[in-house]
């Protein structure tokens, strides 16, 4: 059977197993965050566009990661009060993964294998982002220096497939 992004399960900031098959239908956009990088205002842009397109079937999940720099240290708490006080965030985050390495998530070693970046697979730095469409396929990977902004035609797009 064909991997597909509906297959995987992730541990919510609240200490919950969540399972992606609960967005089957949804256009996903896929994360990874951190709360003292200097793309952390990223959060602003992300939070808008959710707010903007998640009656219409979008949802954005959020990585922490302290992959890069060391820019995500703090636990759950830290990391939720930081995005929920500096930045409103409204959409799912899940618990701090690495997106690199032997040790990187299921969900961020399928991502790469579906979508491989430039030069090699691995996420460059914070907000990397993935566009997934409503049936769990990997459609889009965008730059951790694309802005939430620019993703509003290609989600667009999805949604009203």
């Amino acid at each position: 059977m064909t991997q597909n992004f509906h297959q995987f399960t992730a541990t919510s900031l609240q200490g919950k197993e969540i399972a992606m098959e609960s967005y089957k239908g949804k256009v996903v956009l896929v994360v990874n965050t951190a709360s003292k990088c200097g793309l952390t205002p990223q959060y602003e842009g992300l939070e808008k566009l959710y707010k903007t397109y998640k009656d219409q079937g979008l949802v954005i999940l959020g990585f922490p990661c302290n992959q890069f720099a060391n820019q995500e240290p703090g636990d759950a708490k830290e990391i939720s009060e930081g995005c929920l006080i500096n930045y409103g965030v409204s959409f799912p985050m899940f618990s701090k993964v690495n997106v690199n390495g032997p040790t990187a998530h299921p969900i961020y070693k399928y991502l790469k294998a579906e979508l491989p970046g430039f030069p090699g697979n691995s996420i460059k730095w914070n907000f990397g982002k993935f566009l997934v469409d409503k049936n769990g396929n990997p459609v889009k990977r965008f730059s951790p220096y694309t802005v939430p902004e620019k993703l509003t035609k290609d989600i667009e797009k999805l949604l009203k497939a």
